[in-house]
This record gives C-alpha cells, structure tokens and sequence, in this order.
C-alpha cells in the first residue's frame, strides 16, 4: 500500500472499529478542507469528540471543586472533569501541548479508558507532540500535500494466504527493531491495527497487506534509522533454516517458510516514508520534538519579559494580577449588587494571572579527541560544523566552547564565545597525538556546563571520539579502567540532565560507543554518515 490517501482512509476505518485498543490517532494536518474531509471520515462519537485545549487548568480536565457554586450556595460543590464525562477527546495544536497535560492524557491512555485524536498542526519537522503522548497513539497519518478528493473510501484487501498472529508479532517486532524503533508499545500497537484491518475487511484472519499496513502507520513514522542491508527477519529465517536442516519432517502448514521475504514489511515502511525523513534517517538526523530546551523561549510566570496576562485559577505556582482582575470585574460591579463604597464582587472568572517569557542563551560544548587513535583526517567536518553552527549564533544568540582531550588531560582551548575568528584560530592550531583521555574529556565538559548553567545559561556537550579510551583519570594507561572512568562520567552527564550528543569518528561504527551513548542519554551518531552540514543538522536536531 504506497497510496495515502488509501492509507489514510484505511486508518480512520480501523480507529472506528478499535478506538479504545489502538489509543487514538496523530493526526498531523494544517486545519484546511483536506484535514475537515478526514474528520468526516470517522463516525460521530469520534468526530464530535469534547475538544481539549493545550492550556486547559487541571480542574476543567480532572474535576474538583466549583468555587463559584460553593461560595453562591455557601456548601461544598465538586464537579467531574473532561476526562469523566468524556471517553473520546480531541486535541487541537497538539504541537503546543505542555509537559503537564501531556503526562495526565498519558495517565488516562494507559488505563484504556479514552481515545485521542491529536490534531498535529506544525509547520516545522521539529515541531510535533510530545513523544510520551504520541508513542501512545497506535495511527499516525499524515495530510501534508493531500487534498479532500484524494481521501478517498476505505476499499477491502484482496484474498491472501493467512498469517498467523505468533508469526506476525515476531515480524513486528523485527521490523521494529531494524527500525530503530525503541518504545515497547509500537509492535503491539501494529498487532491491534492489523487486527481492525482485518476486521473492517470481515476476515478472522490476518494476511500480509494487513501487516503491511500496520507497519506504515504504526512503525514507519516512529523510526530512527534505516534497516541494515540485510533485514533481521531475514537473518533469522536463514538461522532457523541452517538449525532445522537435518531435524525430522512436520506438518508446515503454518511453517515460517510460508511468509513472504521479511524485508517486504520494511520496504513497506520504506515506501511511506517521505523522501526528507529518508535523508534524516541516512544522515542520522531525525528531528526531535521542540520544547524548553536549550535557547528556547520559556513560558511562566515568575520572571522575564512580561506576557499578556491570562484567565485562570491560582495553583499555587501562577501569582495574580490584581490589576488585570479589577479590570476584569469591574464591568460586572452593578450586576452583581456592588457600587460606589461598597466591596468589589469578584468571581473566579475574573481572576487574571501574570506571564513572563525568558530566553536562555544556550552553549554547545565541543569535546573532541585529539589523540594518536583518532582520524584527523575527519577533524575537519567537525571545525566546519563549528563554523555553521557559529554563523548561526548571532541570529540563536548561541555560544560554543572548545575541549580538547589527548595525553593524559583534556585542555579548554576555547571558553564560550560567539567569537567566529577566534573559534577559526583555536580550530586550527588544534594539538594533536598521544593517548586518549576520553574520561577526563567528559569531566572537563561536565565542569564547563555546570558552570555554565550557574550563569543562566543551558548547555549541551557534542563528544567526537574514536570510542578507544586507553587513559584513566589516575593517568594510569589502562583500557578497561579508562572505559570505566567513561561509564562513570557519562551516568554523571545524565544525572545531571546534560543534553548531549556522540559522535563516532572512527572508520566504522563502534559497539562500545553505542552503549557509552546510552550510559550517557545521547544519541551515538557515526560520522562517516554526515559531512560538516550534516553534522550541523544532527547537532541542532539532537540538542
């Protein structure tokens, strides 16, 4: 199935035969008449669902006690929330949702109890829902480019051999894995979605376009990597077949030699993917959802520029404008029974509270490994990163520092700056040969960005090594304790909620430092996938 319209439709038929199995739906469409003609496609409970908004306080969606009602009838009045008196809810701008109401919708989703329809209306690639509440979305489809005529019915599957679900969840699984996808719940979010296939097509049993399927819209829009050239399943069909030569005959009925080649489903996902995601995936630079991260604008309402204030209720965090909340209340005085000398009435919809916005500077830390191991000839698709990154400082208002770590230390050669001719100078009378301090390389960042952040800055530290450590931070020249100095530094970054980034210089991808990433919470990308530019993208896209 390459059709999306198709797969659209085929999408909004399985939500309505399965709403509360699959979770919901991340629907990413600007609003238009191509997203409206979609809505239309689902049955009314779902489309005339009770709609969110991403600032919705805690007491309209959780329920709680009615301050207006209480103090009228002088006793207690408690009144249910969105999420009781509604068991289908739609998510409008979606890509604004905040940490809060994200982590309650996802509380509500793993009980089952509600279906979500998240209407993803970003106009960047980096700005979509938050990943703990898409991850719990089994369907994703995507509008962009699509018109209302092309969304056409759901049309059945043509008659194929049956697959067993034992099979099929072992090729999810699979094809999940060559994905790169991580969460646990994405293969078996697949399995419902091609069960609702199945059904909507009056089959009680599973066939291959039911799986291909799931993978397009269950698997394909999470994934992080390209498959390796030869697909997992495959690999494991071939050591299956290698283990069973010589065992005895049985009924093959069901046998896994009667599934098609693995790599179907994978070429399945790689047939719905847009031909960007493909370069980000081949790159290694798949853009991460935006939030308050480094150099973001932050919304509160302690300090910064002061925003509009907005209506709401005190929670203990948000402080009142009182100002804004006589303004409010003193059109409604005469209705309310007050006036001249007497008490200013004022109801809880009239409380205003105050917001600020603050902009961070955010400084990105460059560890790289100047040693005899490490491949000079590389170094420069670093330094050019550098100076992109730096040409786009002055607009970010972001700053870069510089590590070098060879010997037995690692050396600041270049404190914050925005300085694009003194980054130029330190990148290229940069030292090199000697051991391979990678420890000490990761303290002297984790010195750097806490000192960084104690001046209001937010710091992310980009490591460039080879992944052979042979220095620990003794000095003693010993591999396994330098690795596990490494280890120690890199849980120390994570503790510390450091953003971070790997990058493997080396001639091939390291083992060793796919795991050092994960110890750390980066990401691992291998450099010969990306040139300077691609290397600017994976740093902007990952921190």
């Amino acid at each position: 199935m390459t059709d999306r319209g198709a797969l659209a439709a085929r999408a909004a038929a399985c939500l309505a035969a399965d709403p509360f199995g699959l979770g919901g739906l991340h629907l990413r469409a600007r609003a238009g008449d191509a997203r409206d003609a979609y809505l239309g496609l689902l049955p009314d409970p779902i489309r005339t669902a009770a709609r969110l908004h991403p600032d919705i306080p805690d007491a309209d969606l959780l329920g709680g006690l009615d301050l207006t009602e209480t103090l009228a009838s002088g006793r207690r009045v408690t009144r249910a929330g969105l999420l009781t008196r509604h068991d289908m809810l739609i998510l409008p701008m979606a890509e604004r949702t905040p940490p809060g109401l994200a982590a309650r919708l996802c509380q509500s989703l793993d009980a089952g109890r509600h279906c979500l329809i998240a209407l993803d209306e970003g106009a960047e690639p980096d700005e979509v829902p938050p990943p703990a509440l898409v991850d719990r979305l089994g369907l994703f489809v995507d509008l962009t480019g699509l018109r209302a005529g092309d969304l056409g019915p759901c049309t059945p599957f043509e008659t194929a051999p049956s697959v067993t679900e034992g099979d099929a969840l072992i090729r999810l699984v699979a094809t999940s894995v060559a994905l790169g996808v991580h969460s646990l719940r994405r293969p078996t979010l697949a399995l419902c979605a091609a069960r609702a296939s199945a059904a909507i097509d009056r089959r009680d049993s599973l066939i291959e376009a039911d799986l291909a399927f799931a993978v397009q819209a269950c698997l394909a829009p999470h994934a992080t990597q390209l498959p390796p050239e030869e697909a997992p399943e495959k690999a494991e069909e071939e050591t299956a077949a290698d283990s069973t030569a010589d065992a005895p005959a049985e009924d093959t009925t069901n046998a896994p030699e009667d599934i098609p080649a693995g790599d179907v489903l994978l070429e399945a996902a790689l047939a719905s993917l847009p031909p960007h995601l493909l370069a980000d995936l081949a790159a290694g630079t798949v853009p991460r959802a935006t939030g308050t991260g480094a150099g973001a604008a932050r919304k509160g309402n302690r300090r910064g520029r002061p925003l509009a204030p907005r209506a709401g209720r005190p929670d203990g965090r948000a402080r009142i404008d009182l100002v804004a909340t006589l303004r409010a209340a003193a059109p409604w005085q005469r209705l309310r029974g007050g006036g001249p000398g007497q008490a200013v009435q004022v109801r809880a919809a009239d409380i205003r509270l105050k917001r600020y916005e603050t902009r961070s500077d955010r400084l990105i830390i460059f560890a790289v490994d100047a040693s005899g191991s490490a491949a000079f000839g590389r170094l420069g698709e670093v330094k050019g990163a550098v100076e992109l990154l730096l040409a786009e400082a002055y607009a970010r208002r972001d700053h870069v520092a510089l590590i070098s770590f060879r010997g037995d230390t690692a050396d600041l050669l270049l404190p914050p700056t925005r300085s694009l001719l003194r980054t130029k100078k330190e990148l290229s009378g940069l030292p090199g040969g000697g051991g391979t301090p990678l420890a000490a390389g990761l303290r002297e960042a984790a010195i750097l960005a806490t000192q960084a952040r104690g001046r209001g800055m937010d710091p992310a530290i980009v490591v460039l090594t080879d992944g052979r450590p042979n220095i620990a931070l003794s000095g003693a020249a010993s591999r396994p304790e330098a690795m596990q100095d490494a280890v120690a530094m890199a849980r120390t970054l994570r503790a510390e909620g450091i953003a971070a980034l790997l990058i493997d210089a080396g001639n091939r991808p390291t083992a060793a430092l796919a795991d050092l990433a994960a110890q750390m919470g980066a990401r691992c990308l291998p450099l010969p996938r990306a040139d300077a530019h691609g290397l600017s993208r994976a740093v902007a896209a990952a921190l």
